[in-house]
């Protein structure tokens, strides 16, 4: 009987990456004041690791069924060009980014935190989640980040992954700094 890869093994197989927002990069919360969209707190630590992944040349989706313009903003400003708000049939969006691209499930990873995540989770390589998510969707997740939606656990597997893949910070390249004021 053939062993189980190890979630570490499948992260070097990794050319892609899905996310869902709220409970991933955020921790569930809204702030909500009159007239005006509600508002999320987003992790710096985890935005940096996604312009760091974009730029290394990784292609990253954010699947969501929120509709916040600010969302939007904030993830085109890491350099993200698939952006999906309001997503209510997550998997059809989830294959219409891999045929844009000409990926499989066999070379994502996606980091969701409950059940409308659930089907994708269901078909990729690495689904993974933050400590926090639902029980069913740690049930299925290969990796379950030792941190928290809104707290590092985007940070957590892209790191790994490109340490993985030899394409993380390499101190002796002191150009990459200057990325510091689009966190």
């Amino acid at each position: 009987m053939k062993e189980q890869p190890s979630y570490k093994e499948l992260m070097a197989r990794v050319k892609a990456f899905t996310f869902d927002v709220d409970g991933v990069f955020t921790d569930n919360s809204v702030i909500l004041m009159p007239g005006q969209q509600p508002m999320r707190l987003m992790n710096v630590k985890d935005g940096y690791a996604v312009q760091h992944t974009v730029k290394v040349g990784y292609k990253i989706a954010i699947i969501t069924g929120g509709k916040s313009e600010a969302v939007r903003e904030r993830f085109a400003g890491l350099g993200i060009q698939d952006i999906y708000l309001g997503a209510s049939q997550k998997l059809e969006i989830f294959e219409e980014f891999m045929e844009l691209y000409d990926l499989k499930p066999e070379e994502i990873l996606h980091m969701g935190d409950d059940l409308p995540d659930y089907e994708i989770m269901s078909r990729v390589l690495l689904p993974v989640c933050p400590a926090d998510a639902a029980e069913e969707i740690k049930n299925i997740s290969l990796y379950v980040s030792p941190f928290k939606g809104g707290h590092g656990c985007v940070r957590d597997v892209l790191e790994q992954v490109l340490k993985v893949q030899g394409k993380w910070y390499n101190p002796d390249d002191h150009h990459q700094t200057k990325d510091a004021l689009s966190w």
